[in-house]
């Protein structure tokens, strides 16, 4: 007989004694963002969303099964954990799969039933388990190429296939063929890593894509970060000459007997193919008369390749699986308009500043050229701004082969743009919106968040920011994705790292990303200016090298993820004793960097118009002290109690220092200069006693009214300025100085088209013109770390790093005067929470959305008292 019971508000069934509450929901492992195919870690974690309508886990019960092996069951564990679990079995080795499944207990001890059993496999997890060899060409490179090389062998299969896993890397990029299609849909695999500590691997099924008989695997192998060049100074084989392939088939067949294809000696290799150069900053060359039919098929002609050089030794380098999603193309932007300010160079304007490749469908003819090129920007007479390139070429080349109409985009390359131009075309033809297509490449994680207001300006600055996030996401965190630049700068990351979670699920991206960084940090505990270590910069440089600390730290409090923290804890620590190593009674005395970095208006002469006037020890102090903060806080997480009282000693003696030294009795700043962003370092890390934090913040509030409600912060100022006007009791001056029109303000570059974030506000405007071509990205996500106060105060969406991951958030809207309305969402690990107001007549409607699993602290904008509540949904109509 069935009975029907109501559970947290939900409708449950129980049957034959069996009681569901409704089974959880998005079974996650590990960071949740992988692909369960080809897994990294032999201890995975375990994290599960409950239905909608439970309201709290009272208990779980994990069961695990490893295929043709163990079996793991956890009991009935009393806890409300649910995201984070760790796995309680033997730790797993390379290629195993799991199956596992959960259930719980609600608030009323009702069980649930049994989730639908989720799958992951792991991949080759050590460079033990490799059997292949490195193989490249052998190939003279000419010095002003950037070559690609194709590899290929044949096989035979003879044999029922039960299935076929093929684990693949490079010293450089690749794209592997199978039987004459790409296996996957990758770009830029496998990423960009500090090459010689680590590489990352991937693991594709390629079950379907073997046949009986004859069978051909073949490789285009392009030198990317690894050899390629790299920055401004045109520098190649930062990391080795010759780009390299590793690959291993593995078939296991019906029977269980398993053949093994490997990348060694029998591979052949040729660079005559129809890619003649593919660089990352310079763009490709495609010759079509050059390309090769039938090349990663079997039966091809490949008598006049050359044997590829083997190498049977690995390497010194960790050979993992990737821990994050690869770089995909995620979507297309189609062309809106085409003008033609040169006769015969005809411009495809996308009305996006993006980041990845055109795809072209063009007529050609036989023989000719055609070539495009790229800008984010025009000039006044329409034609391409390209000087803020700087030396990068970013031009693409196609000869054709034949007369007719072809489709093509390149391979190993990639662009930042908005505008396409193309010239070569056959005369005559006239141009169709048609033929030229963006295709935005990014590495390819979930989008999780959104916010919108009832203002188009702050709607389109939301915008600009997460297109400025998915361009600068390319494997790893880059400052701009256009000019002969593209690293990994700690100080953007840094500022940026609140912002980026609340947009995409991007924990597996940056933990990947941070480990580049402990492989990269120099022995004396600082933290190189780029990630990885690509040009040679240490420079100590405070708000940069602290991403060593910041970034971790930002983490945990968003994911709940205390593994960020013990992983990266001995980094912390040396960088923090680097600080005290260099510190004179506690504060730094002398220190080099980037000061507070393109500061507008900056005076001091030294600065050259980028480091600002906040002096460097200043900072070097100021970022001493929170690194020390955030370093106490996660020994005391972690359980190393006596460590943490030392550092808290530590810092008590940084906070005392740097009062005496740059505050006065009426907390106006001495012995440097008064700036907006020494005021607001000194509040936000809480740095000076709270009887002088009322006057130092009078005095900020002071620069702010004499700057005309404006700005005057650079990178590391600007993130806390309107969290600090906000949380010393300013928020309407918070508002004004965000909804400025005027330079340098948000809006700005938005009154002049921005559809992006910019390196400056004032790369360019409609009076003036560009800026310093030198120093002019129009693709620079830094400043978006204004998205983090939009979200967490305007909308009032904001973690509680007392309960990290969102298992207890606040929900602390600030209706501000230029809005009607606002809201927020967000997929936290427990399911979503959202937070929307609308103001009606004299009134404000509030609605809250608490997920399962989750409380909530309700800090209502009137005089009413705060609540904590559950999960649920919650309306409100309140007085203004």
């Amino acid at each position: 007989m069935d009975k029907k019971w109501v559970v947290g508000g939900m409708l449950a069934l129980l049957q034959c004694g069996c009681l569901g509450v409704g089974a959880p929901e998005k079974l996650a492992v590990g960071e949740g963002f992988v692909d369960p195919l080809g897994f990294y870690d032999a201890t995975p974690t375990f994290s599960w969303k409950l239905p909608v309508g439970v309201e709290k886990q009272t208990a779980y019960r994990i069961e695990a099964k490893v295929a043709g092996g163990d079996k793991w069951d956890s009991g009935w564990v009393e806890s409300d954990q649910s995201v984070f679990v760790p796995y309680g079995g033997r730790p797993l080795a390379s290629r195993q799969a799991m199956e596992w499944r959960v259930r719980f207990r609600d608030e009323s001890s009702n069980e649930s039933g049994w989730s639908k059993p989720a799958h992951f496999e792991l991949g080759l997890l050590s460079s033990k388990d490799w059997k292949a060899q490195w193989i490249r060409s052998e190939a003279e490179i000419d010095s002003g190429k950037e070559p690609v090389s194709w590899l290929r062998r044949e096989f035979p299969v003879s044999g029922k296939i039960e299935r076929a896993r093929l684990y693949v890397t490079a010293r450089g990029l690749y794209e592997i063929h199978l039987n004459g299609e790409k296996v996957g849909n990758d770009c830029f695999v496998p990423g960009w890593t500090s090459y010689g500590n680590r590489i990352d691997t991937l693991t594709y099924d390629v079950t379907d894509a073997l046949k009986q008989g004859g069978n051909a695997i073949g490789a285009e192998l392009g030198m990317g970060w690894y050899a390629g060049r790299l920055a401004w100074k045109g520098k190649r084989n930062w990391y080795g000459k010759h780009p390299e392939l590793l690959l291993q088939l593995e078939i296991t067949y019906s029977d269980g007997s398993v053949e093994t294809i490997l990348s060694d000696e029998n591979w052949k290799a040729s660079r005559n193919g129809p890619i003649r150069s593919s660089s990352i900053y310079d763009g490709e060359d495609y010759d079509a008369c050059m390309e090769m039919p039938g090349w990663d098929k079997s039966g091809f002609d490949d008598s006049k390749w050359i044997p590829v050089q083997a190498d049977a030794e690995l390497g010194s380098e960790r050979l993992v699986p990737k821990p994050f999603a690869p770089v995909r193309v995620t979507e297309t932007l189609a062309a809106k308009k085409i003008t033609e300010p040169v006769l015969g160079r005809f411009i495809f304007d996308l009305a996006q500043n993006m980041v990845g490749w055109s795809k072209l469908k063009v007529p050609v003819v036989e023989g000719k050229a055609i070539t495009v090129r790229f800008a984010e920007m025009l000039k006044q007479d329409g034609t391409l701004y390209t000087e803020n390139y700087r030396t990068a070429k970013s031009t693409d080349t196609y000869t054709a082969a034949q007369t007719g109409t072809i489709e093509w985009r390149p391979t190993f390359t990639f662009h930042g743009f908005r505008y396409v131009e193309l010239s070569g075309l056959p005369e005559g033809v006239k141009p169709e919106l048609k033929w030229v297509v963006g295709e935005v490449l990014h590495s390819d994680l979930p989008r999780v968040g959104k916010f919108e207001s009832s203002h188009a300006k702050l709607n389109q600055l939301y915008s600009n920011i997460v297109w400025g996030q998915r361009g600068n996401f390319v494997d790893i965190p880059t400052d701009c994705p256009q000019r002969d630049e593209r690293l990994g700068w700690t100080g953007d990351a840094q500022v940026f790292c609140p912002t980026s979670m609340f947009s995409y699920d991007c924990l597996a991206f940056w933990k990947s990303w941070l480990g580049t960084m402990r492989d990269d940090q120099v022995e004396d505990g600082r933290i190189p200016d780029v990630i990885p270590d690509a040009i040679n910069r240490h420079n100590a440089a405070p708000g940069w090298q602290d991403a060593a600390t910041f970034i971790p730290w930002d983490l945990y409090v968003r994911t709940g993820d205390i593994g960020i923290l013990a992983e990266n804890y001995e980094m912390m620590e040396q960088l923090v004793g680097w600080y005290r190593n260099h510190s004179t009674n506690h504060l730094i005395e002398k220190i080099g960097g980037y000061g507070d970095w393109l500061q507008p208006y900056a005076v001091n002469p030294e600065s050259r118009g980028r480091k600002g006037d906040t002096p460097e020890p200043l900072l070097g102090s100021a970022y001493y002290a929170r690194s020390t903060q955030i370093l106490a806080e996660t020994a005391r997480l972690l359980g190393k109690t006596e460590e943490a009282d030392k550092l808290d000693a530590e810092l008590a003696a940084i906070k005392k220092a740097f009062t005496n030294r740059y505050f006065d009795a009426d907390g106006k700043l001495k012995n440097a200069p008064e700036t907006q962003t020494a005021y607001l370092l000194a509040l936000e890390f809480d740095l000076i006693p709270s009887d002088l934090q009322k006057k130092a913040a009078d005095h900020l509030v002071a620069l702010v009214h004499a700057a005309d409600d404006h700005l005057r912060t650079g990178f590391l100022g600007t993130p806390y300025l309107t969290r600090v006007l906000d949380e010393t009791g300013h928020a309407d001056l918070a508002y004004t100085v965000l909804f400025k029109e005027t330079y340098p303000s948000w809006f700005y570059p938005i009154n002049q088209g921005a559809t992006t974030m910019w390196e400056r506000w004032n790369s360019y405007s409609h009076k003036d013109g560009f800026g310093d071509a030198a120093m002019n990205s129009f693709n620079h996500y830094a400043y978006g770390a204004i998205g983090q106060w939009m979200v967490e105060r305007i909308a009032g969406l904001a973690p509680d790093p007392a309960h990290p991951g969102y298992k207890h958030f606040f929900v602390h809207p600030t209706p501000g005067t230029p809005l009607d309305w606002a809201r927020a969402e967000l997929e936290t690990p427990y399911g979503k929470a959202s937070s929307s107001w609308k103001k009606i007549g004299g009134k404000l409607e509030m609605d809250v959305i608490v997920p399962p699993n989750t409380t909530a602290t309700i800090v209502f904008p009137n005089d009413r008292k705060c609540e904590t509540v559950s999960s649920g949904d919650y309306h409100y109509n309140l007085e203004l």
